[in-house]
């Protein structure tokens, strides 16, 4: 059985303040590169919306809790995009925001994939995709931050 969790942080060298707006921005991890649909908004709590990406699909996606400038929580559909989001075919991402010397420690931990309704292949696939997935938006988000 895989883990039910990936958990990731990254020290930007950014303080919070100019971090926040950019992890508030709705589905910044998903949307497509260079999407700016969203870009200047912020997220507000029981917020649903769909994030669109051209490669991957239409992701929908509800604000769980925010608490500015230090805490974010999201369920979205990641593994079937386009489906309506339910328990079974979501993942709750969670990022934490934490002032650290003239930067940010942001870490993000994201959960819900052993409930995911698939193979356990399949799950396993999706872990794998995620885990590289944060690796390459932590770097684009400390690249904007900069």
């Amino acid at each position: 059985m895989i883990g039910d969790r990936i958990e990731r942080e990254i020290v930007i060298a950014a303080p919070p303040e100019r971090v926040w707006p950019l992890v508030a921005e709705p589905g910044f991890w998903a949307a497509e590169a260079g999407d700016a649909t969203f870009r200047g908004t912020t997220v507000t709590q029981g917020q649903s919306m769909v994030i669109k990406n051209a490669e991957h699909g239409d992701f929908p996606m509800r604000v769980e809790k925010v608490d500015p400038p230090r805490y974010l929580a999201c369920r979205w559909v990641s593994a079937f995009p386009g489906e309506e989001l339910r328990e079974n075919n979501s993942t709750l991402v969670e990022f934490t925001l934490t002032p650290e010397g003239d930067g940010t420690r942001l870490r993000v931990v994201e959960s819900g994939f052993a409930a995911l309704a698939t193979s356990e292949d399949n799950r396993r696939n999706i872990v794998d995709d995620h885990t590289a997935g944060w690796k390459q938006c932590f770097e684009a988000l400390a690249a904007r931050a900069g």
